[in-house]
């Protein structure tokens, strides 16, 4: 089985294939940990705080997983899953949304 990682930094589009899921896991956590902070947008006089905009979108998919991290300007990270509608993949107390994600995958 092969999953492939997709990373989108602005226009910029990155893709990597991967034989395990484990595999494409750490990278996936590594990219979100990377992902650079963004600051405050004015844009058609509308004023975007870091935490509105999105810097870094990590998509994971395989056979049967379409899952994703999206890493905002402010650096908190929000997991989700689904393919056309995305689903908040809620992090239990003490959790990270990496380990959301990971829970989510292995369960």
């Amino acid at each position: 089985m092969s999953y492939r990682v997709t990373v989108r930094r602005g226009p910029k589009v990155e893709h990597s294939t991967h034989d395990s899921l484990d595999d494409a896991l750490v990278v996936v956590e590594a990219d979100a940990r990377t992902a650079p902070r963004r600051g405050s947008v004015e844009f058609l006089s509308r004023h975007y705080e870091p935490g509105d905009q999105v810097a870094v979108r990590i998509e994971l998919k395989g056979p049967r997983v379409r899952v994703g991290v999206d890493v905002r300007g402010d650096g908190e990270m929000v997991a989700w899953s689904g393919r056309i509608r995305r689903a908040v993949i809620e992090p239990e107390p003490g959790e990270s949304a990496l380990a959301a994600l990971r829970r989510t995958l292995h369960e």
